[in-house]
């Protein structure tokens, strides 16, 4: 039998990866060595692994600046309409194998390092993650640029960079601990600082309304310093840009008259105005109002409309000098989609710019602004929705304060003339509420100012239409579209599958890496035992690569044999984790009870991040490493059964879990998880869903059958008929022996000896006010999990049922989401055309 071949090996021989020419490889290592000896200062003749990396990265982009030159002058000379996607969060991940998959070097580069001695692999995992963004909303944008590059669009993301991403999460003594994210402390080779097109940015001051117009004077100043990273599209040479902003402070702060004396102090303070992009808010899904977080929103958006408005007025490459002056044709030149609520400010900022500054009347102004602006909403969770108190704008942002006034009474004239006397429907739909504390609803400011509004999955959007916005949608039905959310498959298959990637591509060809929905052939391929064997081959070894990942990084020993059941996503009692707490534990009980009887083998992971401040999931997290404490250490089942705590999970590590895992976890209440993507990116990597009827959930299962995902629960009707009934968890922890004893043994402090009222707070929570119905889901949970079960112990059905989905997912590409956001909100069509590569003389 021939010796197993090693990674670099293996992955040589797979053709999605670019094929090594000669030529190439020698261009590569000749440019690896030129960045090497130009890196390595002259008192350091040692090169570290970083200095490889780092040489490496800059052989990379090399290849890229040349693209990215040629695709900015061709929309400078063509002058399509742009889109601007605008979102406080870019996930982004490591950098460094996206652009090589992108450009087709993969081999190239594999090949040159390995005759230089080094291994391309470990380079890799030298790279620090972007880790810019929280969860989904942030890794959808990620998605999203990748897509628009690979469709040709031209289109930029603007956001914020800042220096301290998503803190990374130790665990001690079974609790989160968090720990600032330095990610640019050795530098980021992907970023070029544009200080050029630096911006100014203004907050405070006052108001004057003068027979010239208004003005917003005695402002403090802040400076945005753009840094540009190159985004590439698939193998068709167009390069976009992500441009981030960061804050500085001018040389003139605080140094002006009032404050003569203390020069050494003023210069200290500049540290205020840098503090807005210093640190990433951690709260996914949740609201937390702060003047900080207020400033980074009007920053970004502020910062960006400028941006925008000097490229929609100079349309030559290279020239600054004003050419359009008419704003009549702006909404046919820019596009500018709000990701959330959080950059709701493009609302009333366009508006100021065009009213105050360009001289425009307020009709035609709105009319541009309706025009250029569409909102993508993300949840439905209450605690989610952005509500600013009035008074913090008032001192913040005094014009922008009157102008959303304006708007929100030209509204409600609207309204109430389209509703004569229904004055709660006027207190219900107004942009301000009322109340002990006056506040602003961003999401409605979002409806009235934009053409298009949008949720990210089927049954999300219909919540949308039918309560969220259920008023406007009455009143502006054609405002309100679906663009169920996807995921790149360059990075979530290419990428972090390789072995996957190539099976598919010796059935079918390589098309479906840009036309996900060709994936459908494999459908042909359901019965055939070659293929049958090669997938479920790569599931394992892509298990065996994982486990050993885990010993070395974690020291924990798993059975790469046990089915793989993942749980990987933010902490949130939405999200449900206490109900595979509750599933653990019952299979834990069973097998105590009964040693002798076979059990299915488990390697239950559990992964994600709390954010800081919420109790209830650091209490999760708690329970979940106890849980592993007591069951990993009982002797009576042995590797039957192992929980593990995944530390720190982010891109970089979803990118090692996925393609090892069996079973994925998606068990939120029903009508709770707007979409998810997660859900995706396992389905397309050949695990099973279990899952309820929630978000995309809904739509996989109708593209793959529902009998080929492991569906249970309540449905959002079933929930909606729990709530007017009235959900008791007691009548549940009465009538079901095996959920009475789990919730026992958590009261009692079985799993927590040593403290043994550690869980009162879970139990309290779970019995007397539980939002999301965990013991609702129980028995039909657990009787779920037993089908699962029922199904790995047939290796050959579970594989046919693997292909079947992997065979589905192709609607799950953000490719096609991207297709649908580009014809029928911004009215733009993606191009299949390849732009020349630098080499070749432009047309």
């Amino acid at each position: 039998m021939a010796a197993p071949r090693s990674d670099s090996e293996k992955r040589k021989q797979i053709s999605v990866r670019g094929i090594a020419g000669l030529g190439d490889v020698a261009e590569v290592r000749k440019s690896f060595n030129r960045h090497l000896h130009f890196t390595l200062v002259k008192d350091r003749n040692v090169a570290t692994p970083r200095d490889y990396f780092f040489a490496l990265a800059h052989a990379v982009r090399d290849q890229l600046v040349g693209r990215w030159i040629r695709t900015q002058q061709r929309y400078y000379e063509r002058d399509p309409k742009r889109i601007y996607y605008l979102s406080l969060e870019f996930y982004m991940g490591r950098t460094l194998q996206n652009t090589m998959v992108n450009l087709g070097m993969q081999n190239v580069c594999d090949e040159a390092i390995y005759q230089l001695g080094l291994d391309l692999e470990e380079l890799e995992e030298i790279e620090e993650d972007a880790g810019l963004g929280n969860g989904g909303l942030g890794r959808l944008a990620a998605c999203f640029l990748d897509s628009m590059a690979t469709l040709g669009l031209a289109a930029y993301g603007y956001g914020i960079r800042y220096e301290f991403g998503i803190f990374n999460q130790k665990i001690v003594d079974g609790w989160q601990v968090e720990e600032a994210d330095d990610w640019l402390r050795y530098g980021n080779p992907w970023e070029k600082a544009r200080p050029e097109y630096m911006l100014p940015v203004h907050f405070y001051g006052r108001v004057e309304h003068a027979a010239e117009g208004v003005k917003w004077i005695d402002t403090q100043v802040v400076l945005a310093m753009p840094y540009d990273t190159p985004v590439p599209g698939y193998k068709n040479n167009t390069v976009n840009t992500m441009r981030l902003w960061s804050a500085k402070a001018p040389n003139d702060f605080n140094l002006q008259e009032f404050n003569v004396g203390d020069y050494i102090e003023a210069v200290l303070d500049r540290n205020l105005a840098e503090n807005i992009s210093r640190v990433l808010y951690p709260n996914d899904n949740f609201f937390e109002g702060k003047e900080l977080r207020l400033k980074q929103e009007y920053f970004v958006v502020a910062a960006t409309l400028q941006d925008i408005i000097r490229r929609f007025k100079s349309s030559n490459f290279g020239s600054r000098d004003p050419v359009r002056t008419c704003f009549e044709t702006f909404p046919d030149k820019v596009a500018i989609q709000l990701n959330d609520t959080h950059p709701a400010l493009s609302i009333p900022e366009l508006m100021r710019i065009l009213v105050d500054v360009e001289k425009m009347e307020w009709e035609k102004a709105w009319e541009v602004t309706k025009r250029t602006c569409a909102y993508t909403n993300h949840t439905v969770l209450p605690e989610a929705l952005e509500r600013w108190p009035v008074s913090m704008f008032e001192k913040l942002l005094p014009r922008h304060l009157e102008i959303i006034y304006t708007i929100n009474q030209r509204h409600l004239d609207h309204v109430a003339a389209i509703y004569p006397g229904d004055l709660d429907r006027l207190r219900r739909m107004s942009v301000i509420e009322e109340g002990d504390c006056k506040r602003i609803n961003m999401a409605h400011l979002c409806v009235i100012g934009s053409h298009a509004v949008n949720g990210v999955a089927r049954i999300h959007s219909e919540i949308v239409k039918n309560s969220v916005f259920k008023d406007f949608y009455e009143m502006e039905p054609e405002k309100f579209q679906n663009k169920t959310n996807g995921i790149t498959p360059r990075r979530w298959l290419l990428l972090c599958n390789p072995g996957l990637a190539s099976v598919i591509a010796e059935k079918i060809g390589e098309d479906f890496v840009t036309d996900l929905s060709q994936l459908k052939k494999l459908l042909d391929f359901v019965t055939d035992e070659v293929f049958i064997r090669d997938v479920a081959k790569v599931k394992q070894e892509n298990k065996l690569k994982f486990s050993a990942y885990l010993e070395e990084k974690y020291k924990v020993k798993i059975n790469p044999s046990s089915m793989f059941d993942v749980h990987v996503k933010r902490i949130h009692e939405y999200k449900r984790q206490l109900l595979n707490c509750l599933h653990i534990i019952t299979l834990y009980n069973r097998m105590r009870k009964d040693p002798s009887k076979s059990f299915v083998p488990r390697t239950v992971m559990i992964g994600g991040k709390a954010a800081p401040g919420y109790h209830m999931a650091k209490m999760i997290i708690k329970l979940i490493t106890s849980i592993g404490d007591i069951v990993n250490n009982d002797p009576y089942i042995g590797d039957r059964l192992k929980v593990i705590f995944l530390e720190n999970y982010r891109v970089s590590f979803a990118e090692k879990v996925i393609p090892a895992a069996d079973l994925s976890q998606q068990i939120s209440t029903a009508g709770t998880e707007a979409s998810g993507t997660g859900n995706m990116k396992f389905m397309l990597n050949g695990a099973l869903t279990i899952g309820t009827m929630d978000g995309a959930n809904v739509e996989m299962a109708e593209e793959a059958g529902e009998e080929n995902l492991f569906i249970f629960g309540m449905r959002v009707e079933d929930v909606e008929a729990l709530d007017k009934r009235g959900y008791n968890a007691r009548e549940y922890y009465e009538r079901i022996p095996e959920l009475r004893q789990a919730i026992d043994q958590l009261s009692s402090g079985f799993f927590s000896p040593r403290d043994p009222g550690c869980f009162r707070d879970v139990v309290n929570m779970l019995m007397n006010h539980d939002r999301f119905k965990v013991f609702a889901d129980y028995q039909a949970y657990m009787e779920c999990q037993g089908h699962v079960d029922q199904l790995y112990r047939k290796p050959r059905e579970w594989t046919k049922k693997v292909i079947k989905n992997i065979a589905s997912s192709g609607k799950f590409s953000s490719d096609r989401t991207i297709t649908e956001y580009a014809r029928e909100i911004w009215g733009v069509e993606p191009s299949a055309v390849k732009i020349p590569p630098p080499n070749i003389p432009r047309d």
